[in-house]
């Protein structure tokens, strides 16, 4: 079922699950409800000209792309938007919550999670994403019960700011793509961005997983009982800290061919040569 929001942003159009049966007096509230169970930015990211981005999302050839957009745009006021008027979801969402559990040393908490506790804004620059972090809850000052400073009216704001190179690449591009040797050109198809966003928050946590052992913060087995998984499974992602840089590269800039992902890249050999030879590309 497809449901549309109000008049204010008429080309806006989010995709919920059956069971949501929006009705004329409650549209808008449902509409909210179904972006926000897929969109953990929603409410919280904007462009560079203080533009809220709202979710949307497009198709092509069957495969569902999500977005955020300026919703100066949506409104037809494409003038007023920000110098990056849409961002694919996916990719944002992978660095933000990244930099959150880099900064939290967090590396059992879900994306979607550390995104809706600790992110408060976010603000789409054309070369960096500033990422506001939610105010630490601070004890209240010895002699006051309100939290309030004993000499000033205003509350504290205590809040981190993370900045995140990044920059949206052309809508419009030449993406060279790896490929095996015995593909043809024709067949050359890019990773897909879900799998890409999968792939690289997987890699960082394994490099997140591969610091802890190494700094002697925890064990293998710890993060096993802690991530309610197998001691394979944690083996298996930690194995994607030692892919090769340029695999790695070639993942975030989306120039992986369709068809490798985790599942293919767990495991890989050791040496960078022959994880090439595994995937079928020239070094």
């Amino acid at each position: 079922m497809k449901c549309f929001p109000a008049s204010s942003s008429p080309f806006l159009i989010v995709t919920c699950s059956t069971r949501c049966k929006p009705s004329s007096t409650t549209s808008n509230n449902h509409t909210a409800a179904c972006a926000k169970s897929e969109s953990p930015l929603i409410d919280r990211i904007y462009d560079d000209r203080g533009n809220r981005m709202s979710p949307s999302h497009a198709r092509k050839q069957g495969i569902r792309y999500r977005y955020y957009v300026s919703s100066s745009l949506l409104q037809g006021h494409a003038g007023d938007a920000g110098s990056v008027r849409r961002v694919p979801a996916a990719v944002v969402e992978a660095l933000v919550s990244q930099a959150v559990r880099e900064h939290l040393k967090d590396s059992a908490s879900p994306d979607v999670d550390l995104i809706r506790a600790h992110v408060a804004r976010v603000d789409v620059q054309a070369d960096h994403l500033v990422i506001e972090l939610r105010a630490a809850k601070k004890e209240p000052p010895p002699g006051r019960e309100d939290g309030k400073p004993p000499d000033s009216g205003q509350p504290e704001v205590d809040r981190t700011v993370l900045r995140v190179p990044w920059k949206k690449p052309p809508s419009k591009r030449r993406r060279e793509i790896m490929m095996p040797q015995s593909a043809a050109p024709q067949d050359a198809r890019p990773i897909r961005a879900e799998t890409r966003a999968t792939l690289i928050a997987s890699i960082a946590r394994g490099r997140c997983w591969l610091d802890e052992i190494v700094a002697g913060t925890g064990t293998v087995d710890q993060i096993a009982l802690r991530e309610e998984c197998s001691i394979r499974q944690v083996n298996m992602t930690i194995s994607l800290a030692f892919l090769a840089p340029r695999l790695v590269q070639a993942a975030v800039q989306g120039r992986l061919p369709r068809g490798i992902g985790v599942a293919r890249l767990r495991d890989a050999p050791a040496e960078w040569s022959r994880q090439y030879a595994m995937l079928g590309l020239s070094v």
